[in-house]
Parts: C-alpha cells; sequence; structure tokens
C-alpha cells in the first residue's frame, strides 16, 4: 500500500514556524531553576501572594512550574502578637534571568504591592525571597545564595517540601532533613486557602 501524505507529521514545517521555535528556544535556552519564598501579612495576604505568583508568571524568561500549599505562620524575629501572622507559600521557576536581574524582578514586584522596609523584620503586603538558584552559592551581600537562613526558617522549607520533596537545600543538605530539624512550631496548613497555578 502507497503511503500517503495526509499525516501531519510528515508534513513540511512552515519556515515561519521553524524560525519561532528556534527564536523560543534560544530564549529559553538552559533555564535554571529557582526556589521563590512568598509571604503576606498586611491587607488581603492571599490577593497579595497570587499577585505575585503572577507576576512572576508574567515575567519574561521566566516560567511558575509549581506552587505551595499556603502556610500561616507567625512573624519572625519580632515580639509575639505586634503583628499580624503571615500567609506563607513556595514556587518553584524556571527561568534564564541571572540571579541579579531576578532580584530586580523581585523587588519590583515588591514595590508594585508598596512593599515599606522601614524596619528589618517589618510587616510587609508582601516578601518575594529567592532562596535557592540552581546550585549556586554565592557570599555576594547584595544577594546570598542560598538565602543565609532558609535553613532555620520552617515557614519556608515546609511548603518548599511539599512542593518538592527531593529538594536539597545546596550547602546544607536535604529539605526533608531540615525541616525535621526545625519543627513545624508556629507553622499552620491553611488548607481552605489555595494559590493557583498561572495557565
Amino acid at each position: 500500500m502507497k503511503a500517503t501524505h495526509s499525516d501531519p507529521t510528515v508534513q513540511p514545517v512552515p519556515a515561519s514556524v521553524v524560525e519561532t521555535v528556534d527564536a523560543a528556544d534560544v530564549t529559553l535556552s538552559n533555564p535554571k531553576w529557582a526556589v521563590i519564598a512568598l509571604g503576606a501579612n498586611l491587607g488581603n495576604r492571599l490577593e497579595n501572594l497570587q499577585g505575585a505568583v503572577d507576576a512572576l508568571e508574567d515575567t519574561p524568561g521566566l516560567r511558575v512550574k509549581a506552587v505551595s500549599p499556603v502556610y500561616e505562620t507567625e512573624p519572625w524575629g519580632v515580639e509575639p502578637g505586634s503583628q499580624p501572622s503571615y500567609l506563607n507559600a513556595v514556587a518553584l521557576v524556571k527561568t534564564t534571568l541571572p540571579p541579579s536581574s531576578l532580584l530586580e524582578r523581585a523587588h519590583a514586584i515588591e514595590e508594585a504591592f508598596h512593599r515599606v522596609r522601614d524596619e528589618r523584620w517589618g510587616a510587609r503586603t508582601i516578601d518575594v525571597d529567592i532562596v535557592t538558584y540552581a546550585d549556586v552559592v554565592s557570599d555576594d551581600p547584595v544577594l546570598t545564595l542560598p538565602h543565609p537562613r532558609a535553613h532555620q526558617r520552617a515557614f519556608v522549607l515546609a511548603p518548599w517540601h511539599d512542593v518538592d520533596p527531593e529538594a536539597q537545600l545546596p550547602g546544607r543538605g536535604p529539605v526533608s532533613d531540615l525541616l525535621a530539624a526545625v519543627g513545624h512550631d508556629g507553622v499552620v496548613p491553611r488548607v481552605d486557602l489555595e494559590l493557583r497555578l498561572p495557565e
């Protein structure tokens, strides 16, 4: 029986399509995984977290691949009861942006939500922190990688472990072991709340 050419897989691909695919391939060549921690304790906390996830997805050269469950946590480094509790989550992203550009984008998202940096450990509408970028280890004071306190923070480790149980914190080991060491005190799953992965 003679083969027909109705099968679309054997049709020649138009040059314009090839160019488009090639261009997309260049812009997304060799993307890196990064872990982004999100937190909010002012305003509509869930909306702020979702807005930050959406803003990350809208970033050229970045795709949000997973978002964790939401946790409610006590504020870090301040007197108990002096601030509203936080909602926290973690996003896993793939990006072609270098760490410095990813940090600029994180700060731009914070500014868009009117984050105020008056005091260390201050309340905030949104916090967008780079926890890890691939396996990069850097003591650059502008962007220390991985985040220098991530291994101590259950509000980072718990949602990160949920979304990637095999995760490793460069230089510190498995996230599961780090979470077991710090425990879940003050970190409560909010099963009634959910972040959407951008479409």
